[in-house]
């Protein structure tokens, strides 16, 4: 029996015994089912079906805007084909959490949960949308609809989208939920000067937003992880991220360490440049870098040197076997001297 000829659909019902359906056979009809008990809070129902039944329940589109104004009214929209089915509820969900339900077959059919920054208009919303009121930066998240159908099969069906809450101030559009400034970066509280061989450590921080931002370091332009969390460099170097700290209007400030150990390798391209990039959805990207110098050797063939010291200057005459002037600059990780060599 192929996949296009079997379809097990599952439902969750809150207060059967829960059972397993399974098909006998590859020949078996829509009605036949065999109903293994199980322990539990839940029906699983299954049915076989021939190559030429279809699945009537699908979502057709699911509307929830993107990024919204603070104080709106909302509508969010969860259109779907029962295609001769009967249905059986709507949810929706905010991170993961009910606060709208519509059942035809409950009296009243509209029940609603309470959720910080989810506040349904019950008169104004149907099986297939709802509307919120006066969003606030707490309505910022991830919003899903679910669908069910009746019995005997229970199909069910889902989608979900994000929002992001923004304020309007001065007829301009500002986004309060945003950062005021880019990120910060931070390191060892009086520290300038490192040597390779030497562990540094640095802290990047983006302050009140809602939602947090997210972060991500880059040693010389190569990301330590990308937007979605995968490592590129080394998952060692990082440390955090941290909510450092959440205001009363529930602003949220985000903390990424970075820590490592510095290697030649890392000045192969001149100078080490640490970069830290913060990002909120698509509406928000700023970045800030620090450069550090590196540490090159003082490369010039001596046969024999002498050398002498003056106000902080480090001067060298070397014999070359060559009527040449040559000067070199050499530069050192913790500042910078010159050495100026002169041939006899």
């Amino acid at each position: 029996m192929s996949g296009d000829e079997r379809k097990v659909v599952t439902h969750q019902l809150e207060t059967k015994p829960q059972f397993r359906a399974s098909c006998e056979a590859a020949t078996c009809s829509i009605e036949k089912f065999r109903l293994l008990p199980r322990t539990g809070t839940t029906w699983r129902v299954g049915r076989c079906t021939a190559a030429s039944d279809t699945v009537a329940l699908r979502m057709l589109e699911l509307v929830v805007p993107q990024h919204v104004v603070r104080g709106q009214n909302i509508r969010l929209e969860c259109n779907f084909n029962l295609d001769g089915e009967t249905l059986y509820s709507v949810k929706w969900y905010k991170d993961g959490n009910e606060f709208y339900r519509y059942a035809p077959q409950d009296r009243p059919p509209v029940l609603v949960f309470q959720l910080p920054g989810v506040t349904a208009n019950i008169h104004n919303s149907t099986e297939r949308s709802v509307v919120l009121y006066s969003v606030n930066l707490m309505s910022t998240g991830r919003y899903r609809c679910e669908v069910s159908a009746e019995a005997p099969f229970f199909q069910t069906v889902s989608d979900h989208s994000d929002m992001l809450v923004v304020e309007w101030k001065k007829k301009i559009v500002k986004l309060a939920a945003l950062p005021e400034d880019g990120p910060v970066i931070t390191g060892r509280p009086g520290r300038h000067r490192y040597q390779v061989g030497d562990v540094v450590r640095f802290n990047c921080t983006s302050a009140k937003s809602k939602p947090a931002a997210m972060l991500s370091w880059f040693i010389n332009g190569d990301p330590v992880s990308d937007l979605r969390g995968t490592v590129v460099v080394d998952t060692q170097y990082l440390r955090g991220p941290h909510i450092t700290e959440v205001d009363r209007e529930g602003l949220e400030t985000a903390v990424l360490g970075l820590e490592f150990r510095l290697r030649t390798k890392h000045f192969k391209r001149g100078d080490l440049k640490i970069k830290c990039l913060a990002t909120i959805a698509t509406v928000y990207w700023k970045s800030n870098e620090l450069s550090i110098e590196g540490e090159r050797p003082l490369k010039m063939p001596v046969m024999e040197s002498r050398e002498t010291r003056a106000q902080g200057h480090t001067h060298a005459e070397h014999i070359l076997g060559a009527k040449s002037i040559e000067k070199c600059r050499t530069t050192v990780f913790h500042g910078s001297f010159h050495s100026e060599g002169k041939a006899l």
